[in-house]
Formats: C-alpha cells, sequence, structure tokens
C-alpha cells in the first residue's frame, strides 16, 4: 500500500529554501519545515538519518527548482525540532539523529492499544515479532527501528504496563 507524498506549497516557492531574517516570517518558515520533515518522515518510516543524507533527500533539496536548503539551515531546522522533543541528536558532532515523528510515549500507547485490543495481554513477545511478526503487519508500529520500540516499551514499564526482559533469542517484553 503504498501512498504518495503531497508536497507543502511553499516546497514549489524558491524563498522557502533560504531561512528568512524576518522573526515572524522565520518562525512561520521554521513550522513549515518541521511540519514537512516528520510528514515526509513518517511516510517513508525514516527514523534515523546524517545531515549529509538530509540534505541530498528530496526532504531539503527540490531537484525541480534547482533549490536545496544550506546545511546551516538544516541545522536550524533540525534544533527546531528538537527542543520540540521530534528530534535526538547521535552523536556530538550532530552529524546524525533520530527523527521521532510519534514520541516514544505516543508509541506505547498504540503499542499497548493493539496488545489489549488483540486480547494478548500477559503474553511475551520478542522485540523482532512486534516490529517485524506477520500479527503486526497492518499497524503504525510496523517495521519501527529498535531503538524507538525499546523508548517505547520503557515509557510502558514506567506506567506499568509491560516489562521488558531477555529471553533466549535477544529482548522481549511482557504485557500486562
Amino acid at each position: 500500500m503504498a501512498m504518495s507524498f503531497e508536497w507543502p506549497w511553499q516546497y514549489r516557492f524558491p524563498p522557502f529554501f533560504t531561512l528568512q531574517p524576518n522573526v515572524d516570517t522565520r518562525q512561520k518558515q521554521l513550522a513549515a519545515w518541521c511540519s514537512l520533515v516528520l510528514s515526509f518522515c513518517r511516510l517513508h518510516k525514516q527514523s534515523s538519518m546524517t545531515v549529509m543524507e538530509a540534505q541530498e533527500s528530496p526532504l531539503f533539496n527540490n531537484v525541480k527548482l534547482q533549490r536545496k536548503l544550506p546545511v546551516e539551515s538544516i541545522q536550524i531546522v533540525l534544533e527546531e525540532l528538537r527542543k520540540k522533543g521530534n528530534l535526538e541528536w547521535l552523536d556530538k558532532n550532530k552529524s546524525s539523529f533520530l527523527i521521532m515523528w510519534r514520541r516514544p510515549e505516543e508509541w506505547g500507547k498504540l503499542i499497548y492499544q493493539w496488545v489489549s485490543k488483540s486480547g494478548q495481554n500477559n503474553s511475551v513477545f520478542t522485540l523482532y515479532e512486534l516490529t517485524n511478526g506477520e500479527d503486526t503487519e497492518d499497524e503504525e508500529f510496523h517495521g519501527l527501528d529498535e531503538t524507538t520500540l525499546l523508548r517505547a516499551l520503557q515509557a510502558l514499564q514506567q506506567e506499568h504496563k509491560a516489562e521488558i526482559i531477555t529471553v533466549s533469542d535477544g529482548r522481549g517484553v511482557k504485557f500486562f
């Protein structure tokens, strides 16, 4: 079920690729960039990236317009996402990042809703089964990267809805 991506109108507007000096205009522009990054990554189920990959991706590089957001501006957009809790730097140099179009608590809630809905409370799953198993193919968390999954499960663990455990072939989780 491949969905096509709907680019916002700003993406076809060349000045969008230059951060604007006016404070109000810049805030609206940054909000539009943040929304675009989250929507794009969500559709493509992309959860981590390097700044260089981001710069070359269609996200920040409109080939049709021959416009590319400069790397310094990309860093500003990414930092804005970090302030909002949607991004975490994976290294000190800020060259790679984890993008969270849903916060770990939200993923945890989705996973727990599936567990409850499918009557699987008090069941044990491997992490692989949760994100790659046939039973979860139609769920939004299917294909979720392990780092984000673990954070979601840690959030559930804090709410006493799950416990992360060690199973024979790695890690697993028991839901309550």
